[in-house]
């Protein structure tokens, strides 16, 4: 079971008028090509899995936002770390 459930959003910086849209689907394609659980929401998306695991998923995320022509990356993250195991579902079961 994953000990950690990781919600980060990520702010490229981009030229203007530049739309962020795309830079936040290549990020999200970050998460979808590692292979973890994840679910989008309209202002961050949640991982599920290994902390070591999902901290490099982020470090990828941001470097893929420079290799797009970002010069610099906000990203805010919360993190659930539960060594005895947790899941998405288990926090929000009882809204579904």
């Amino acid at each position: 079971m994953a000990n950690s459930l990781i919600s980060v959003q990520i702010i490229p910086k981009t030229k203007n008028p530049e739309d962020v849209i795309p830079f936040v689907d290549a990020a999200i394609a970050v998460i979808d090509a590692s292979g973890v659980k994840y679910e989008v929401h309209p202002l961050e998306t949640t991982m599920e899995g290994e902390l070591s695991e999902l901290l490099s998923i982020i470090e990828k995320m941001n470097e893929k936002m420079i290799e797009l022509g970002s010069p610099n990356v906000i990203t805010q993250v919360k993190i659930l770390y539960q060594p005895s195991g947790i899941t998405m579902n288990t926090l929000t079961e009882k809204y579904r």
